[in-house]
């Protein structure tokens, strides 16, 4: 089992022993030992590589991703960097520099990863402003963030002769069909969607991985293991972003941060993304995934409810259309065929003139959540219309909040209606206790997210 890929401006062929084997292992496999291993679930940071990966308009870009989280047969046709080549020769990237004249690193431990991703962000603002949000996936033990802060902030635009930003301008290699075997485990990466439905005619039971930020989390901390994966990661089709007169259609490949790029004007999504995971997540967790994992406390799926949103899902046999209060059927359990996987997500227009996306967790970002409350609807002379409530961790799936939004329909938008509604909803959801929260704590936090809801717009106006 071969591995074809460009690591640091390097070609490199792996014979690849086990397709469970990620990024990070084989770097620190081969003494490559500046990606460090902190977590292997993507929650620091430490272990943050450059890949070189198409924008939502075909653009190549650096994204800084975590190596922890990226299967090394997924990297075939690939190109990426890690820390021990982002210099130029003997002289330091500007980055580096930049973290060295502004103290940047104390244990050290750390800094190659903030370092990765601050040089993403260095050939995407190109000079202007340094969005420092890009470095929210990194975590520095010892708590020298200002230092970082004023290294990130020092920055300037590339220079005209910057190696890397000349990679740029060269475009990108299209990535081809992947098939390897070592053994009894097989790893398949197809390009588009007649190459999968041939995989899967092969492979009927096949593990699916998109982004792989769930299911390689459970290969690291599990040790969970399965004889066939495909990556669905390069399939073009899955990739399209379309806005027309009636609909947003969302590719389901598409990785979160590009869907938070492109659709800025979609206040759900403005609140929900920054809350979602990580910047180093987001670059490679998509919406599809999110969605066919089931979880009854994914944060994508109470905003899509409360956006009305339907999915498209394909088979060989064809597409069909389902809307997604009717997709989740049980704890972990969805309405996917055999075979059939999500081809993108439908978000019809209008959107509601009134929404807002409310999430509680122990920790306000890169946390699961403990409930997570999406609310949307529209006023019509001061009275409420197309009240949608969709709601994550009350329930085995996520869900909506039909007796509640039943006794909104039509009143008047007043603080009365929303205290009698915090009643209703208070007996409409049941949700557990569990080690993350009581039930009687997930019960108080949707019934504050109508008072919340009230007050935001009230203040608003």
């Amino acid at each position: 089992m071969s591995v074809k890929f460009t690591l640091n401006g390097q070609p490199r062929v792996v014979n690849l022993c086990d397709s469970h084997e990620t990024l990070l292992q084989y770097l620190r496999r081969e003494g490559l030992s500046g990606s460090k291993e902190g977590c292997a679930e993507g929650e620091c940071g430490a272990c943050a590589v450059m890949l070189l990966t198409p924008d939502a308009k075909g653009q190549a870009r650096y994204q800084a991703v975590n190596s922890c989280l990226l299967l090394l047969g997924s990297l075939q046709d690939r190109e990426l960097l890690s820390i021990e080549g982002l210099a130029d020769g003997n002289k330091l990237h500007p980055c580096q520099q930049a973290m060295v004249d502004y103290g940047g690193s104390q244990c050290g431990y750390c800094t190659p990863g903030f370092v990765m991703s601050m040089a993403a962000e260095y050939y995407r603002s190109e000079g202007k402003s340094f969005d420092l949000e890009a470095l929210a996936g990194n975590l520095c033990r010892c708590t020298g963030y200002r230092p970082i802060k004023d290294a990130a902030l020092s920055l300037k635009a590339p220079l005209a002769n910057d190696p890397l930003a000349q990679k740029l301008k060269q475009g990108l290699h299209r990535p081809f069909y992947a098939r390897s075997q070592q053994g009894d485990e097989h790893f398949v990466r197809p390009v588009h969607l007649s190459e999968l439905w041939q995989a899967l005619d092969t492979y009927p039971d096949a593990k699916l991985v998109a982004g792989g930020t769930d299911w390689v989390v459970e290969i690291n901390q599990r040790y969970s293991r399965t004889s066939v994966q495909i990556a669905i990661d390069a399939l073009e089709e899955l990739k399209g972003l379309e806005i027309t007169g009636d609909a947003i259609t969302l590719g389901a490949g598409l990785c979160l941060s590009d869907i938070e790029h492109e659709l800025k004007e979609i206040s759900l999504f403005n609140q929900l993304l920054p809350l979602f995971a990580s910047p180093l997540i987001r670059n490679r967790a998509t919406l599809g995934g999110n969605l066919a994992t089931a979880s009854p406390i994914g944060d994508a799926a109470p905003v899509l409810l409360a956006l009305d949103a339907e999915l498209i899902l394909v088979s060989r046999a064809g597409e069909r259309k389902i809307a997604l209060k009717d997709f989740f059927l049980g704890y972990r359990q969805s309405a996917l065929k055999p075979q059939e996987i999500i081809h993108s997500i439908h978000i019809p227009l209008p959107l509601a003139s009134h929404s807002h996306f409310y999430k509680f967790a122990k920790r306000r970002a890169d946390d699961i959540s403990s409930v997570a409350v999406a609310l949307a609807c529209r006023l019509d002379k001061g009275h409420i219309s197309d009240m949608r409530i969709g709601l994550g961790g009350v329930a085995a799936t996520p869900v909506r909040a039909y007796e509640t939004e039943g006794f909104l329909e039509g009143k008047a938008w007043q603080l009365d209606s929303f205290q009698v509604a915090r009643k209703i909803i208070s007996q409409e959801i049941k949700p557990i206790s569990d080690f993350r929260s009581s039930a009687e704590y997930r019960k108080a936090m949707v019934k504050n997210s109508l008072l919340a809801f009230f007050d935001d717009l009230e203040v608003r106006q």
